[in-house]
């Protein structure tokens, strides 16, 4: 069997889009170290997403339930919720 030389390969590529100038300027690894550093991207359902006005206001809510969980012994002491 022939191998079929790269001018005679099929391209999916639309004529129309040119890739020597799509590519050009680009940086290799641009986001590398941010991508190292990991994210916390967090899937909101869309009930809990309605209760809050932004991203700040979910970190607040976050917060707060940290709080309250370093409270030692808070049910103990009688401490309701409001």
């Amino acid at each position: 069997m022939k191998k079929r030389i790269k001018s005679e390969m099929t391209d999916d590529l639309r004529p129309e889009y040119n890739l020597g100038q799509l590519l050009k300027g680009g940086v290799r690894g641009k986001y590398a170290k941010r991508y190292q550093e990991g994210t916390n991207l967090v899937l909101l359902s869309p009930d809990v997403s309605k209760a809050f006005r932004d991203a700040e206001a979910v970190n607040e809510a976050l917060r707060l339930v940290l709080r309250l969980k370093e409270i030692p012994n808070a049910k103990k002491t009688g401490a309701r919720r409001a």
